[in-house]
């Protein structure tokens, strides 16, 4: 029976690389040393396989990619020192368990051969997530086989669900395992940094680090949402990965150190996996929050989101469209306006069609036309289908007349939507969308939606939204 003994959490600074840093490792110091710590843990540990989630590898919106060629290397050419190589014998038998695994989790597994990584045009080397604690390891130990994989934006209980099918395939093999969960924490400590300074990225660290001393897998699953985009990270997902790998197991974590010199959180620690322990299940209970979420979605929608929810729900379900109901609001039966109704699954994007102008006689009958269109005609998705149906949360936006602006410094880009248009060409952006930060931000989508460049000649409008969600 095959057994995960060890998990850890690494940065992956090429900076930290002497031939790279060139005298720059010394500011972190205190990381550098924790990797070396870590390689001698691993070395006295001496795994057939090590499992490493990168956030700098493929990376898919609905899936889990795992590159599958037999032979993996990678250099570190893109940091001026191609003389630093490596290469690995994939772990082709433990990769298969992992994506038969997965699928019985109801999670997509994506094998990454020659074949697929040609045809998504994925790089032939591996990335400095999986070659930088790779390369500190190998100081030591190198007898091992590897699996690599990218994260996922699926939501949180998905990746966890994918930790777990980890851990069922690496304990029907007969192997001994390692899994590496590399990433950086914030990106915002420092205006120097990445992304310059926002408090929340320091805030970000300490609850991480925090949770992760206290062994509260819970904890790290439930992070708000607006701290994590604030705090700009790359490595809660693989973190999360890594994590449902213990689902149903005790372990004791330690944190070995924690730094931020140049601007990016480093922190590096250590799993250590131990008997069974029931009160570490969460799966279910995840399962169970998720459909209280909804639940309670349900129960508290106004008549706006509502219409525009049971008008997919007929559509999918009796491939008709919805009759209005002459009992809903007053306005709605009425009035006229654009309307925008977005649908989101696990908090991504699902679905998004909508009207500048009005097209229908009234509001109702403009929502539900353009609910059955976000979830069957948007270009950027599949069709809805019936078993998505119970997972999926509803928006609707209000158009209010839009106004003709001269400059980007009349945007807001909380309270104001923008409309470009350069002769037949229109490209239109909601207000207070998660990711969009500034005017030229917003602008810059909007043209680009319209197929207009940003040195032709182009008007700009503003607008409100009344957004019912």
């Amino acid at each position: 029976m095959g057994k995960i003994t060890g998990i850890y959490l690494t940065p992956h600074p090429p900076i930290i690389i002497e031939e790279i840093g060139k005298d720059q490792e010394g500011k972190a110091q205190a990381t550098v040393e924790s990797m070396e710590t870590v390689s001698l843990e691993i070395q006295d540990k001496k795994p057939d396989t090590i499992v490493v989630i990168s956030p700098h590898g493929p990376v898919f919106s609905d899936g889990i990619g795992i590159r599958s060629e037999a032979m993996l290397k990678g250099d570190f050419s893109w940091f001026g020192v191609p003389k630093i190589s490596m290469g690995f014998h994939c772990n082709q038998s433990l990769i298969k368990g992992i994506i038969y695994e997965a699928q019985k989790m109801d999670v997509l597994a994506i094998e990454l051969d020659d074949i697929m990584c040609s045809t998504y045009d994925i790089d032939s080397l591996l990335d400095w997530g999986v070659l930088v604690p790779l390369y500190f390891i190998n100081q030591q130990y190198s007898n091992y086989k590897l699996v690599t994989m990218g994260i996922s934006q699926l939501p949180f209980h998905q990746l966890y669900a994918f930790g777990i099918a980890m851990k069922k395939a690496i304990e029907s093999q007969d192997e001994n395992v390692i899994i590496i969960a590399s990433g950086d924490l914030s990106h915002r400590l420092k205006e120097d940094g990445p992304y310059g300074y926002h408090p929340a990225g320091e805030k970000l660290d300490k609850e991480i680090v925090s949770l992760i001393r206290e062994g509260d897998v819970e904890g790290l699953l439930k992070l708000d949402p607006q701290l994590i985009e604030e705090g700009a990270e790359c490595g809660l997902r693989s973190i999360i990965m890594a994590m449902g790998a213990l689902e149903g197991q005790a372990f004791s974590s330690k944190i070995l150190s924690y730094e931020g010199p140049f601007g990016v959180g480093y922190c590096v620690a250590s799993f250590d996996p131990g008997q069974a322990d029931n009160s570490r299940l969460l799966m279910d209970n995840l399962l169970r929050d998720k459909d209280l979420e909804i639940k309670k979605l349900r129960e508290n929608e106004d008549a706006y989101v509502r219409l525009a929810r049971q008008s997919i729900e007929e559509y999918i379900r009796h491939g008709r469209v919805k009759a209005i109901d002459k009992e809903l609001p007053k306005a709605m039966l009425e009035d006229r306006a654009g309307i925008f109704v977005t649908i989101k699954q696990h908090g991504q994007l699902r679905g998004c069609i909508g009207t500048m102008e009005p097209a229908r006689s009234s509001i109702a009958e403009e929502i539900i036309h353009n609910a059955i269109s976000a979830g069957t005609r948007d270009p950027r998705f599949l069709p809805v289908e019936e078993e998505e149906l119970d997972s999926l949360v509803y928006s609707v936006d209000v158009l209010k007349k839009p106004e003709a602006i001269q400059s980007m410094d009349q945007l807001n880009v909380k309270m104001y939507g923008v409309i470009v248009s350069c002769g037949s060409r229109n490209g239109l952006l909601l207000p207070n969308l998660e990711g969009i930060n500034n005017p030229r931000e917003q602008v810059a989508i909007a043209l680009e939606k319209a197929g207009i460049k940003e040195d032709e000649p182009y008007k700009m409008k503003r607008f409100e939204v009344i957004r019912h969600q």
